[in-house]
């Protein structure tokens, strides 16, 4: 903020009234590398968020999650595009807080299994070896685990697991090679289940599935000033069929087609911290996999 804005606001707080001037903040994507990828599928959210707002957002590409925290603590990013489990990790290094969560369709994880494979139920998993995504994947591994465990299988001492793409975990489920797979069960759906017609529909089963997840999110650094925040979040909300129009505009984004904008607090991410705990990792203080 400038010494100009800064002295006009604690001028008009001493009158009683708030105001917020038009300033430029930086905002990083989690997932997306290089400036040309975030203007090509995040420019136009970018630009919905600058008429929503009345302030200028410029991209600041970050190659790592843990660079995107590094950036928020030393204060050149200011806000950050994220998922659930990257949220946990970045709150602890630098107390940023959610503003935003974009409600995702059918985001819950699941555990597939053959139909054919006698599995009736997660006992039948023990000993057994599942292929799980990303390492520190909100859907796709820590989703999956906790679910394991909601069953009574530690998924850290009672399964054999090995993290795989979607794509190779699918062929090796269909394949034999493992007993079943933790995954992201709408990702799974659409995509390497969708497009695969070599096997029949019935050829694979939920052997169980969790509620939906929490939202991935728009957050914001702890040095961003509260009126900002607000005037963020609350122009968001208010022109959020734009904002949305604007995200899923890029086939990159197609995730978020049918995506609801909502106001979101650090609590309801709670239940992520359960599943790192679970997942064998209680600390909170490293990007697994980086």
């Amino acid at each position: 903020m400038t010494l100009k804005s800064l002295m006009l606001g604690t001028a008009l707080a001493m009158l009683g009234v708030t105001a917020v001037s038009a300033e430029t903040w930086n905002i990083a994507v989690t997932d997306v590398e290089g400036l040309e990828r975030l203007q090509a599928e995040w420019g136009p959210f970018k630009a919905a968020l600058d008429a929503a707002t009345g302030h200028t957002f410029e991209f600041f590409p970050v190659s790592s999650r843990s660079a995107a925290a590094e950036a928020l603590r030393g204060e050149t990013v200011d806000f950050v595009v994220t998922g659930p489990a990257e949220y946990i990790i970045i709150n602890t290094l630098t107390k940023a807080t959610p503003l935003i969560g974009f409600g995702r369709p059918d985001y819950r994880c699941a555990i597939i299994v053959r139909a054919d494979a006698g599995i009736d139920s997660m006992d039948d998993l023990k000993g057994k070896k599942v292929a799980f995504g990303d390492i520190g994947s909100t859907s796709n591994m820590l989703c999956p685990m906790q679910l394991m465990a909601d069953y009574g299988v530690d998924p850290v001492t009672e399964i054999d697991k090995v993290h795989t793409s979607t794509n190779i975990a699918h062929e090796a489920l269909k394949g034999g090679d493992v007993a079943a797979i933790g995954i992201n069960e709408g990702s799974w759906i659409n995509g390497a289940r969708g497009k695969d017609t070599s096997v029949p529909y019935g050829f694979f089963k939920v052997l169980a599935r969790s509620g939906d997840l929490p939202n991935d999110m728009l957050l914001v650094g702890a040095h961003v000033p509260a009126e900002v925040q607000a005037l963020v979040r609350d122009s968001i909300i208010e022109n959020k069929d734009q904002i949305i129009a604007a995200i899923t505009e890029h086939e990159e984004n197609d995730k978020y087609v049918g995506m609801d904008l909502v106001t979101i607090e650090d609590a309801s991410y709670n239940r992520v911290r359960s599943m790192y705990t679970t997942a064998g990792y209680p600390q909170f203080d490293t990007f697994l996999g980086e």
